[in-house]
């Protein structure tokens, strides 16, 4: 496959929707929590995302149906992205602030680079690293900034820091198989409808076998946070987000979970009266200095099997 530019219209504009939408969805998580149960919050939000996908599928005629092998890539993705991540970073949300929550998760650039490298054989230019290199600075900049706004205590901080981690190689796990030839051989409706299935079946059993019956917040807040989560953030952003993994490699495509934070700080800053600081505003351009770099690389040529 020949080398493509990355700053295309095929590109850019789907990763800036998914980064766009991501940017927001930090505080709409916090109004999950307190009532119900994580587990049950992240099925009922993949159940609204998979409804969503299948009616715009009927709608557009898309394909749905998968054969066995596709159903099993399917089960995996809905395992790793769709339970293990999204519990991981709600549970983590409950420990510490959304905003530490954000930034830490902007680190998914490095497992995804080195799974990307070893499993798919993409390798990474130089002008990629030295961007990367940029980048990751303003992210530890961001980190510092909101760990020393975190009101945590010092364990419950670790142990959201942790979860966030594990969360991190979760959907790391869940990117690289985006970026392999047998889920660009998959409709991106159907997979994604089925993942997101499997993801709510696996969080209803886990749910059922750990909290017991489903509980649902009966509230404006909670429904439409369920809502906005399932369509917007679920259906639209990880249709767009994945169509980015399989143009341009898992690498690249972290890049939306780089500069999401620092969307989210500006959002924040609109309805949240957010105050910038020296540090925080040093890291937001650090960071973007180095998505900038990193972006006007040249898509290595892929070797995935």
């Amino acid at each position: 496959m020949t080398k493509a530019p990355m700053l295309t219209a095929r590109v850019l504009i789907p990763f800036a929707v998914a980064t766009i939408i991501w940017g927001s969805t930090w505080i709409v998580i916090r109004g999950q929590l307190g009532v119900v149960p994580p587990n049950w919050s992240v099925c009922y939000r993949f159940l609204v995302g998979a409804v969503a996908i299948t009616i715009h599928a009927i709608a557009t005629g898309a394909p749905l149906k998968l054969d066995r092998r596709e159903q099993c890539f399917a089960a995996l993705l809905g395992f790793t992205q769709f339970f293990l991540n999204f519990n991981f970073v709600y549970q983590a949300e409950g420990l510490i602030t959304s905003g530490l929550v954000a930034v830490v998760f902007a680190l998914l650039i490095v497992p995804n680079a080195i799974f990307g490298s070893i499993f798919l054989k993409q390798p990474l230019t130089g002008r990629f690293l030295f961007g990367s290199m940029i980048a990751l600075v303003g992210v530890g900049l961001l980190i510092l900034q909101e760990a020393r706004g975190d009101d945590a205590s010092s364990h419950a901080s670790i142990v959201g820091v942790g979860l966030t981690l594990l969360g991190v190689l979760s959907a790391s796990a869940a990117n690289v198989l985006q970026g392999t030839n047998a889920a660009r051989a998959m409709p991106m409706a159907g997979m994604l409808a089925w993942g997101m299935v499997w993801g709510a079946a696996i969080n209803a059993g886990v749910g059922l076998a750990t909290t017991g019956a489903p509980v649902i917040e009966l509230t404006p807040t909670y429904l439409g946070g369920v809502l906005y989560l399932g369509v917007m953030a679920s259906a639209v952003a990880f249709t767009c987000y994945f169509s980015v993994i399989r143009a341009i490699g898992p690498a690249r495509a972290a890049y939306s979970s780089v500069i999401t934070p620092v969307l989210a700080m500006l959002l924040s800053t609109l309805f949240e009266h957010y105050h910038w600081t020296l540090l925080a505003g040093s890291g937001a351009v650090v960071t973007l200095v180095g998505l900038v770099i990193a972006l006007r690389s040249r898509k290595p040529v892929l070797k995935s099997a």
